[in-house]
């Protein structure tokens, strides 16, 4: 059992535009049932500047970072992890005595999907979005050998620099022929405004092999929902946040959970659908 809070409790903690409660459920969850005496807690901030100084001055074990903060995060910490630096995005800091490392954990759980649904590295993808989780998902799939692939983004600049990174295509708009494998890394199908929005059109769902969405609320987009319909192979954002948010609890903690309390923790913080299909 969790001890009770008090002075040597860890203060861990998540930094995003829209705080939701899924991290914290789920974090929480894991320490109760490893009796680690740590708790964790959502924020937002309009002052980046104090927040991660407040982690250095406060002792905070660790932050999640989400958008909009993921890069501009970065000169405002102390050190790198390799992947985080070549990504330059940042999801995760971890405070060592006052030292603050930023790594990537989305690298991680993309590519260790991608592994376990074993998708050919020779499948030609597109992939919707040139952001901080764009980059993520990018550097992960050149760092399983996947060479094929076309980065649409409206943003010339950072679509262009993406895909010149890493050795693919862009295009401002869809190409002409669909691909096997879709990816949207962008907030189309995401609960708000988007939320009816398909990612890409119905006939390219229906020529695909694999439909890949990083949206996590809600785990079953529209574009999802209709890959699924149709018997393809299917990623959500929902297993992409659990797993990253695994691999932070480790980083903070330095311990790993088994996977039952993993899915025990996932079906808590994102409902029992989203962990039956954890691929852990």
């Amino acid at each position: 059992m969790k001890p009770p809070i008090g002075r040597d409790t860890q203060l861990c903690m998540s930094l995003s535009a829209r705080p939701g409660n899924a991290g914290s459920r789920l974090h929480n969850a894991l320490y109760e049932a490893l009796g680690l005496d740590f708790v964790y807690k959502s924020f937002s901030t309009k002052d980046l500047p104090a927040a991660i100084g407040g982690i250095r001055a406060l002792s905070i074990r660790g932050c999640a970072i989400s958008m909009p903060f993921k890069e501009d995060v970065i000169p405002l910490i102390d050190a790198l992890e390799p992947s985080a630096a070549v990504i330059e995005s940042v999801n995760t800091i971890v405070n060592d005595d006052g030292v603050l490392t930023g790594y990537n954990t989305d690298y991680i759980a993309v590519r260790d999907l991608l592994e376990r649904r074993a998708i050919d590295p020779s499948t030609p993808f597109v992939l919707r979005g040139s952001g901080g989780m764009a980059k993520a998902v990018a550097a992960a799939l050149h760092g399983l050998g996947f060479a094929q692939g076309t980065i649409v983004a409206r943003n010339q600049p950072r679509g262009e620099a993406l895909a010149k990174a890493y050795g693919y295509r862009w295009s401002a708009d869809l190409p002409e022929s669909p691909a096997p494998l879709l990816i949207n890394v962008t907030p189309l199908g995401m609960e708000g405004a988007n939320s009816a929005d398909l990612a890409f059109p119905q006939d390219w769902i229906e020529a695909c092999q694999t439909a890949f969405d990083v949206v996590a609320q809600p785990a079953d987009t529209p574009f999802l929902k209709a890959a699924e319909a149709l018997g393809k192979t299917i990623i959500s954002g929902a297993e992409v946040i659990v797993l990253q948010a695994v691999e932070q609890f480790v980083l903070y903690t330095g311990t790993r959970p088994w996977p039952q309390q993993i899915r025990a923790a996932a079906a808590l913080a994102h409902g029992e659908a989203v962990a039956a299909k954890l691929a852990l």
